[in-house]
């Protein structure tokens, strides 16, 4: 299959049903039969759209610019405790310990668990100058599986009032750390962009900034509870979520709150994983990045 050719956008729907879990894997591979035409096998199709790690690594794990551990947050309220990859800029930890001290972005993965994707997404932002910490909801199961369908297989299993409470914690762990400056914002995507829009309404004054990416909105009615200054991301293909935004922009007007709406043209759900190239939107992509590192230095910076 020639890497240039771009599939059909039914085709890459059927992708993102199927990590969402309302397609079985035989159902898709079922579905994906019906674009082998033209010199396309299945086979080849499957391939395109499954993730690529190493296509999608901008930062090498062992790059020296960064500091990186693996570190476990008590949960008492949730699964008990919450393992996560914190990462922050060499230089800083140089410094004197008062410079040290920079502020925190919690980055929350898809509904797969924490995948290489997003470790790499966490320390861009390090490149930054901030401390990123993304929490791996599959703790409970011993951890992202390194495969993405089981990975959501166990996603599906989790208790999810537990698995809340687990980034509550891991929030306030974070803002609480000596070397973080007690200000903390909150990214992710899918799963991990409502994540973030749901930290919003349950941290109120904790949680300075989120930027949501494709992450489903708040109930209207919570949405008196966000004192963070929120940066919504969408894909303008990506209707369901696209036609259910402005219902939470005039929520978000009406109560006051901080806010920008980003709606990139031509890209679909998963526009920013640059894992996942048949998805992939790099224009979209890297304005998206420049807007999130733009509001998390106005919202998390010290004045």
């Amino acid at each position: 299959m020639e890497s240039k050719k771009k599939l059909p956008a039914e085709a890459v729907d059927l992708y993102t049903q199927f990590i969402h879990g309302d397609l079985s894997r035989r159902d898709f591979l079922a579905g994906v039969q019906r674009f082998a035409v033209g010199g396309l096998t299945a086979a080849a199709i499957v391939e395109a759209l499954m993730p690529d790690y190493a296509l999608g690594q901008q930062v090498s794990r062992d790059d020296e610019r960064i500091t990186a551990t693996y570190e476990t947050v008590p949960s008492p309220d949730g699964h008990g405790f919450m393992r996560g990859y914190l990462v922050r800029p060499f230089s800083a930890d140089s410094r004197s310990e008062t410079s040290a001290r920079l502020p925190g972005v919690i980055v929350i993965h898809e509904n797969r668990g924490l995948n290489p994707h997003t470790e790499d997404v966490a320390r861009r932002f390090a490149l930054e100058n901030f401390m990123a910490f993304a929490p791996d909801a599959l703790t409970p199961f011993g951890g992202y599986p390194s495969d993405d369908y089981r990975g959501g297989q166990l996603f599906s299993e989790l208790d999810r009032d537990k698995m809340t409470q687990d980034f509550v914690a891991v929030a306030r762990w974070l803002k609480a750390r000596p070397d973080c400056t007690g200000v903390i914002g909150a990214t992710g995507f899918c799963f991990g962009g409502g994540m973030s829009n749901r930290l919003a309404v349950l941290l109120g004054n904790d949680l300075a900034a989120a930027a949501p990416f494709y992450g489903g909105a708040p109930a209207a009615e919570e949405v008196s509870d966000i004192s963070a200054a929120v940066q919504v991301h969408h894909g303008a293909l990506d209707t369901r979520l696209v036609n259910a935004y402005p219902d939470y922009e005039a929520a978000l007007r009406r109560n006051n709150v901080t806010f920008e709406g980003h709606i990139y043209p031509d890209s679909v759900h998963g526009f920013f994983n640059d894992a996942t190239p048949e998805r992939y939107n790099k224009p979209a992509a890297e304005l998206a990045w420049t807007n999130t590192i733009g509001w998390f230095n106005r919202h998390l910076r010290a004045a």
